[in-house]
C-alpha cells in the first residue's frame, strides 16, 4: 500500500492529495451520516417556517398576542432580518474559526431562541425571538452548506445537495403534522397549542446538537489553514472506515494541490476575490434573489390566502400544507440528478422559466377565481414540483463556485443580499392580503414570476458548468501556490 503524504515544500508551501482523495471515495455510511446530521438543518428551517405560517390563525386568534395580518408580516421578517445578520456574521467566523465550532454555535442559538419563542409576551417579544432564531438559521446554512460540499464526492455533489436542500419541506411536514395535533382545542387552549410548537422545535434541536459530535473538521479547511497535519490524519481515519466496511480504495497517485500555509485570509484578498469572481457573483444574486422572494412572498402568507379568501380554518391550515410540502420536496429527490447528468446551466435556466410560468398562470387562476382551496393547493404543488429544484440550486451556485478560503463568507453574503430581498415579500403580501383584492395580490404574483424568469435566463447564459468537477477545479484555492 503506498501511504499518502502532505509534504511540506519550501518556503512555506504543502504539496496535498488531501481533495483528490475525498473525491475518489465511494459513497459510503460516512457520507449518509454526514447528510443526516447536517442536512437536518433545512429539516428545521422547514418546520421554524412552516409553523410560522400554519400558527398565523393560532397567533391571530391567542388571547395574549392578538396579531393582525400585517403584524404577522413583520414577524416574519424579523425572522429574515435574523436570518440575514445571522448569516454574515456566522458565515465570517466559519471561514475564521472552522466549520465543525460554527455548526455547533449556530445551532445552540437557535434552539434556546425557538424555545424563547415559546415564552412570548407581545409582539416585539415575539419579534425579537423570532429575529434570533432567523441568526441561528442564517449561520446554519453558510456552516453547513460548506460542510457539506467540502466532504461529498464530486459526482454526486449537486444531486446530494438539492436532495439536502429539499428536506426542507420534510420540515415543513413536520410543522403541518405539529400545527395540526397543537391547534386541536380539544387538546390545547387558544394560548398553550402555538408555545408547545415552538417547544417541539427547541426539543428536536437538542437532539440534532447530539448527533453533530462525531462530525469532522473539514479536511479543506485545514489544509488551507496551516494544519494539513490533522487534515491528512483525518482524511486516512476516514479512508480506514471504508475499507473497514468492504470498500476497495485506489491508492493513487492522486493529484496533488500546492497551497501557501497561513492561519486565515485577509479580509482585502476575500474583497479582491468576489472582484474577480464579479460574474459569478451576479449569476449567485439573480438566483438568490429571485428564489427567496418567491418563497417568501407566497409560502410565509399561503395560510393568510386560505384562511382570508377562501374559509378554511386555522387549525385546518396544516391539511393543505401536506401536500404542498410533498410536491416541493420530491422536485429536488426527481430532478436533483439531472444537474450532475445533463448539467447545471440547462436545468437551472429550465426550473426557474417553469416556476415563473406556472406561477403567473396560477396567479391568474387566483385572480379570476377559477380554483378553490384544493385546486389552488394542487396548482402550488405544480409550481413548487419545479420551484423547488430551481431554490437548491441556487444554494448549490453560490456554494461551489467561489474559492474554498471565502465560500462559507460568500454562501452568506449572497443568501443575505437574497434574503433581505425576498424579507419584502411577505410583509408585502400580508399588506396586499389585508387590502383582499385578488388582482392586487396576483400583481405581487407576477412580479415574483418576472424575477424568477430573468434570473433563469441569466443562469442559462453566465452560468457555472460545475458538474462533476472537484472544487478545486471549480475555483482555485486562494492559497494556491504555482
Amino acid at each position: 500500500m503506498t501511504p499518502h503524504t502532505t509534504r511540506t515544500a519550501p518556503g512555506g508551501v504543502i504539496e496535498t492529495d488531501v481533495s483528490a482523495r475525498l473525491d475518489r471515495l465511494p459513497w459510503g455510511r460516512f457520507h449518509t451520516l454526514v447528510v443526516l446530521a447536517l442536512g437536518i438543518t433545512w429539516v428545521l428551517d422547514g418546520l421554524e417556517v412552516t409553523l410560522a405560517g400554519a400558527l398565523a390563525g393560532a397567533l391571530k386568534a391567542s388571547p395574549t398576542l392578538r396579531f393582525s395580518n400585517a403584524e404577522i408580516g413583520l414577524a416574519t421578517s424579523s425572522y429574515l432580518a435574523g436570518a440575514v445578520l445571522g448569516a454574515v456574521g456566522f458565515g465570517w467566523l466559519t471561514d475564521r474559526l472552522g466549520r465543525k465550532k460554527l455548526f455547533f454555535i449556530t445551532l445552540a442559538v437557535y434552539l434556546a431562541a425557538t424555545a424563547a419563542t415559546g415564552l412570548s409576551w407581545n409582539l416585539w417579544s415575539f419579534c425579537l425571538f423570532r429575529f434570533l432564531t432567523g441568526a441561528g438559521i442564517g449561520g446554519e446554512y453558510t456552516a453547513i452548506n460548506s460542510t457539506i460540499q467540502e466532504l461529498i464526492p464530486a459526482r454526486a455533489r449537486g444531486w446530494t445537495d438539492l436532495v439536502i436542500n429539499g428536506s426542507f419541506w420534510l420540515g415543513a411536514v413536520l410543522g403541518a403534522g405539529t400545527s395540526l395535533v397543537v391547534l386541536d382545542p380539544a387538546l390545547f387552549g387558544p394560548d398553550t397549542g402555538w408555545r408547545v410548537a415552538f417547544g417541539l422545535g427547541a426539543f428536536l434541536g437538542l437532539v440534532i446538537l447530539f448527533l453533530r459530535t462525531w462530525i469532522p473538521e473539514s479536511p479543506r479547511w485545514l489544509m488551507t489553514h496551516g494544519r494539513h497535519e490533522e487534515a491528512e490524519a483525518l482524511v486516512a481515519g476516514i479512508e480506514a472506515r471504508f475499507r473497514a466496511e468492504g470498500h476497495a480504495l485506489s491508492d493513487g497517485p492522486f493529484p496533488k494541490a500546492r497551497l501557501r500555509q497561513r492561519s486565515h485570509t485577509p479580509l482585502a484578498e476575500v474583497l479582491a476575490a468576489l472582484k474577480i469572481y464579479r460574474q459569478r457573483a451576479w449569476v449567485g444574486l439573480a438566483l438568490m434573489s429571485a428564489q427567496a422572494f418567491f418563497y417568501n412572498a407566497i409560502f410565509f402568507t399561503y395560510a393568510l390566502i386560505l384562511i382570508d379568501f377562501y374559509g378554511v380554518p386555522a387549525d385546518g391550515v396544516g391539511w393543505y400544507i401536506l401536500p404542498f410540502a410533498a410536491g416541493n420536496f420530491f422536485g429536488p429527490v426527481l430532478l436533483g440528478r439531472l444537474f450532475d447528468t445533463v448539467g447545471r446551466k440547462p436545468m437551472i435556466a429550465l426550473t426557474y422559466g417553469l416556476s415563473g410560468v406556472l406561477l403567473a398562470l396560477s396567479g391568474l387562476a387566483f385572480q379570476q377565481e377559477l380554483v378553490t382551496a384544493t385546486t389552488l393547493t394542487l396548482c402550488w404543488m405544480a409550481v413548487f414540483f419545479f420551484a423547488s429544484a430551481a431554490a437548491s440550486s441556487a444554494y448549490l451556485t453560490v456554494s461551489e463556485v467561489f474559492p474554498l478560503e471565502i465560500r462559507a463568507l460568500a454562501i452568506a453574503l449572497f443568501y443575505a443580499v437574497g434574503t433581505s430581498v425576498g424579507a419584502v415579500g411577505p410583509a408585502l403580501f400580508g399588506v396586499l392580503i389585508e387590502g383582499h383584492s385578488r388582482s392586487a395580490i396576483f400583481g405581487g404574483y407576477l412580479l415574483a414570476s418576472v424575477l424568477m424568469i430573468a434570473a433563469g435566463v441569466v443562469a442559462g447564459i453566465w452560468g457555472v458548468a460545475a458538474e462533476r468537477k472537484s472544487l478545486e477545479d471549480v475555483a482555485k484555492p486562494l492559497a494556491a501556490a504555482e
